[in-house]
């Protein structure tokens, strides 16, 4: 039986040296970083080797903290804007613990930390909303001046005044970083970046600002259907005045070709008629008859004087000789 217990010391033993080693030994992953404390107090700096580390066992602890980068995903916050225009604001933003130690005394854990983000990061959105107009969050870029067209600017005093963009959402999004990176600071967090997820009007006016925007573009739509028929009437003015003018001129030179035609042909009957004066009777002769073929009919009734030209071939005629029976 005596010879069973120096066994039996030595397991324990051996069991104790490994327990307090276990106790004694910890690693740090590459995505973390650590930071040893003793009664809650500090105990040397921050660990960021990956690896196996040694600490006082028992009386020692560690404290995990994440290194990779982190979200903060803050709750849709309604806010009015410069121009008095409520909107409710959703936006991110990325951040990361680079001081271990402000961040242990100050925050101690994660949960802390977001809840002081959204303290920040909500209060300078909202300020950074107030300060600028609507149409500022919204456009990203300044290069295009909204509803530019001569026509529209006519317009815009009865639809509402348009802000020229100074700005930007993006320098908007870059002034509330700059702002609360410096407040996030000493709590040895570093800020990444921040974002506008999503940018909605309040629900109790949206249906409002739809119905005042249609109405905006409608006038718009109207003035440009008036012009339109204004110019389709002037343009149809035109072609009218275009034909007449045409029809005109064509009329004109037609009764200029006939007028040349006539005098041509009364040119060539006239040579051909008076080479001798019997030429000259047979042309008078068939004139003549053209005139009889034109003014006499079956009920036509003429008084004439026995030496009127008209009557010059008619008292010359004989009636036929009855033959006898």
């Amino acid at each position: 039986m005596k010879s069973t217990n120096p066994s039996i010391g030595g397991a324990v033993a051996a069991f104790a040296v490994l327990l307090l080693l276990f106790a004694a030994a910890y690693t740090v992953s590459e995505n973390e970083q650590v930071i040893v404390t003793q009664f809650g107090k500090l105990v040397g700096g921050s660990v960021t080797n990956a690896g196996l580390h040694f600490k006082i066992p028992f009386i020692q602890e560690v404290n995990r903290i994440e290194k990779r980068a982190l979200r903060w995903d803050g709750r849709p916050i309604e806010m009015p804007t410069k121009d008095k225009t409520f909107i409710v604001v959703d936006a991110f933003a990325r951040w990361r613990i680079n001081n271990p130690t402000n961040y242990l005394l100050a925050l101690r854990d994660e949960r802390s930390a977001l809840s002081r983000l959204d303290d920040i990061l909500g209060s300078e959105i909202r300020s950074a909303i107030a300060k600028h107009e609507l149409i500022e969050v919204i456009r990203t870029t300044t290069n295009r001046v909204p509803e530019s067209d001569a026509v529209i600017e006519l317009v815009r005093g009865s639809v509402g005044q348009l802000y020229p963009i100074r700005k930007g959402r993006s320098k908007v999004q870059q002034e509330v970083f700059e702002n609360a990176a410096l407040k996030v600071a000493v709590f040895g967090i570093e800020l990444l970046d921040v974002q506008f997820k999503r940018i909605n009007y309040n629900p109790s006016v949206r249906t409002r600002i739809f119905e005042r925007m249609v109405s905006e573009r409608q006038q718009i739509a109207d003035r440009f259907r008036s012009e339109g028929a204004g110019e389709a009437a002037k343009i149809t003015g035109q072609k009218a005045k275009d034909l007449q003018t045409i029809e005109s001129e064509a009329y004109r030179k037609i009764q200029e070709i006939k007028g040349q035609a006539d005098a041509r042909a009364t040119e060539i009957y006239a040579a051909a008629y008076n080479q001798n004066s019997q030429a000259s009777e047979l042309y008078e002769f068939l004139k003549t008859m053209e005139t009889y073929k034109q003014v006499f009919s079956n009920d036509t009734t003429l008084i004439l004087t026995t030496d009127s030209d008209l009557f010059k071939y008619l008292k010359q005629a004989s009636p036929p000789k009855s033959t006898p029976k």
